[in-house]
């Protein structure tokens, strides 16, 4: 379980002095819960989102033990780093958006045809409570030829749940190579 602490002050020189001090901030918020001002170790966050294995991740803030998904980001212009993150807590048959990974398996059979893979959308927006929410969509592209492609609408949902992104979106394809 992730550890952070609260942060006492939410201005802008005392989130470079955390950031100095190799913090990462972040702000914890949902529907009907209390904002939490937040500040954790950027290595053990790192850490802690990679070996997560599903969707929602377990974090403890001064005590209070919570369920979060990452909403959004900020990354560093010139070097990439993290800077700052969204967490939305996952509160239990709450109904609410959710942005779900896209992971692909297989090959295609357009590479051997001079295509490229494009995988267009990285995360697909789902709607539903947590507890419905996959923690990932595998797409098999093995049978995508050059010039084929995989839409949000041929995508499967699990029951109570329902994309929001727009049914004639591609969210991977074989294009033609330059």
């Amino acid at each position: 379980m992730l550890e952070g602490i609260t942060r006492e002050s939410i201005g802008t020189a005392s989130a470079k002095k955390l950031r100095r001090d190799g913090y990462l901030t972040a702000n914890i918020y949902a529907n009907g819960v209390e904002n939490i001002q937040a500040a954790f170790k950027r290595g053990d966050f790192t850490k802690a989102i990679r070996a997560k294995e599903e969707l929602a991740l377990s974090l403890s803030v001064d005590g209070k033990d919570l369920k979060v998904v990452i909403q959004e980001y900020q990354l560093h212009p010139v070097h990439g780093d993290v800077l700052h993150v969204d967490l939305r807590v996952a509160v239990p048959g709450q109904v609410t958006n959710y942005l779900v990974p896209v992971k692909t398996s297989g090959t295609p059979k357009g590479l051997k045809n001079k295509g490229v893979l494009m995988i267009q959308k990285k995360r697909v927006k789902v709607r539903g409570a947590i507890e419905n929410i996959p923690n990932n969509f595998t797409l098999d592209v093995s049978d995508l030829d050059r010039d084929d492609s995989i839409l949000v609408r041929d995508m499967e949902v699990p029951a109570n749940c329902r994309l929001m992104d727009r049914v004639d979106v591609a969210v991977v394809g074989v294009i033609k190579a330059k």
